[in-house]
């Protein structure tokens, strides 16, 4: 294999990654779904870094990376709800957003013949705080961190208001953001 492609075979490794880990969590392997949780956001890390640090960014990898990224994230969050960790307004909060990103994406496309995604630091923080309310629930499921009671609690209310802030405050941010491109390239100027 040309180290070429080497980006996008990790990237294809995550995507094999999204169907095992709901299943981890259902059969009660808290644990091994933790590890599997922390090599997915490793490996989400190493495709980019190694795409960019080579030159070695693809179409296919533009397009597939965002993808594993929402599926890995519809995993966790559906199975985290279905286990009874998280409660149902989460998931469909954040899936709400990513399938308004992905509708606003396509309608893009359909209208233009391209779309460069373009990550805000809104959509990383809200990828970020997502990603710790993932590890946290995980982890105390597997009982990595022996926190009591009142300390979980705590914890788990203040990753919940981060996530819900910066999850629907990202995704403002997208609508406006793309509206406004999306707007300007129609050729009409708002009054």
């Amino acid at each position: 294999m040309n180290l070429r492609h080497l980006p996008n075979a990790i990237t294809g490794l995550r995507l094999a990654m999204a169907p095992v880990l709901p299943w981890l969590m259902l059969q009660g392997h808290w644990r091994a779904a933790f590890w599997l949780a922390v090599a997915a956001a490793l490996s989400d890390l190493a495709d980019g870094w190694l795409a960019r640090r080579h030159g070695w960014q693809s179409r296919l990898g533009g397009a597939l990376d965002p993808i594993a990224d929402k599926l890995l994230a519809a995993a966790a969050f559906l199975g985290l709800w279905w286990a009874l960790k998280l409660p149902g307004w989460v998931p469909a909060l954040v899936l709400g957003r990513d399938l308004v990103i992905v509708a606003g994406a396509a309608a893009w496309w359909r209208l233009r013949r391209g779309f460069e995604a373009a990550p805000s630091w809104l959509g990383k923080a809200s990828t970020l705080l997502q990603l710790a309310l993932v590890l946290f629930c995980l982890g105390d499921a597997a009982g990595l961190w022996g926190l009591d009671r009142g300390e979980y609690l705590a914890v788990m209310r203040q990753l919940l208001v981060g996530v819900a802030l910066v999850t629907l405050l990202s995704g403002l941010d997208y609508v406006f953001r793309y509206g406004a491109k999306a707007w300007q390239a129609s050729g009409k100027r708002p009054r």
